[in-house]
């Protein structure tokens, strides 16, 4: 029996909540939220599905889960410039979280923003082993990237490394193509602002993100053990340490399996140590 909690059920994690029922992913789904009329409709709407799950919002079983989902939180909204901006309004969440789950023995998928200090801030709360904290944003912005890839009639595997935010690291190396250093830059930008067309036409992303997530989840379920771009909290990949970044990692049952150093070129290379720098002065709030 595979149970799966998730703390905050809005518009990300209820529909990840969802998507691991109908897929069949868990058996049992432990939803809460501090806006109790949200929480009992999407209870309600959940087993209105009748799909073969059991639906408990039982927070002391959250302990128990396999996996934790941490969703909770203030969104980012077309008011909010970048995902770093919410992390004094999020910071009370993740510490409110990591009193109540210390000592979590699952796996924790970080989605609240800004996600790679929280998925650190997460392991150090909750006591997890890093190996067990894994940040979610790095397969959604992947995928961006290989739209825009496209729209340039670029081909090749679209990862994104680094941040989830300002300092992304789109990784032209791995497409086997040459692209200049203009166009490089003039596709990052365009990376950066990928999700605010969504967030101005409907107030949040949903379906992107919800099914990158829930990919996320089968491969620890089905121990896929396959590769994904995740933040994981580093000690010395990368020559970073003392953060969680974006990194491939190889993703099982048990977590973070591995993760995989690859060749970066001086252009890729110098993006990541500034993500590095950058989430790393974030994340020493958590330090203490």
């Amino acid at each position: 029996m595979t149970s799966l909690a998730v703390m905050g059920v809005g518009r990300v994690g209820g529909e990840t909540a969802y998507l691991a029922a109908v897929l069949g992913l868990v058996d049992e789904i432990i939803m809460h939220d501090v806006y109790e009329p949200l929480l009992r409709a999407q209870v309600l709407d959940l087993c209105h599905t009748g799909l073969d799950v059991a639906v408990s919002t039982d927070t002391e079983a959250m302990r128990d889960a396999d996996i934790f989902v941490f969703a909770a939180g203030t969104p980012r909204n077309p008011g909010i410039r970048t995902r770093a901006d919410l992390l004094e309004a999020n910071l009370p969440v993740a510490r409110s979280c990591g009193r109540h789950l210390k000592g979590f023995e699952g796996v924790v998928i970080t989605i609240t923003n800004p996600m790679d200090a929280n998925n650190y801030a997460l392991s150090k709360l909750m006591e997890v082993d890093r190996r067990r904290c894994i940040g979610f944003g790095g397969q959604l912005d992947s995928a961006r990237f290989g739209c825009i890839l496209g729209s340039e009639n670029l081909r090749g595997p679209a990862v994104v490394l680094g941040e989830h935010g300002e300092h992304q690291v789109p990784i032209f190396s791995r497409t086997g193509q040459v692209v200049a250093p203009e166009l490089r830059e003039s596709i990052l930008t365009r990376l950066r602002g990928a999700s605010m067309e969504v967030i101005a036409g409907k107030g949040g992303t949903v379906f992107g993100p919800a099914c990158h997530i829930a990919r996320l989840i089968e491969a620890i379920v089905r121990d896929r053990r396959e590769v994904l771009p995740c933040s994981c909290i580093v000690d010395g990949e990368y020559g970073l340490s003392g953060c969680s970044i974006g990194v491939p990692a190889r993703i099982g049952r048990e977590g973070v399996l591995a993760i995989e150093e690859w060749d970066l070129d001086p252009w890729e290379a110098e993006r990541m140590h500034a993500a590095g720098a950058y989430i790393r002065d974030l994340a020493r709030r958590f330090d203490d």
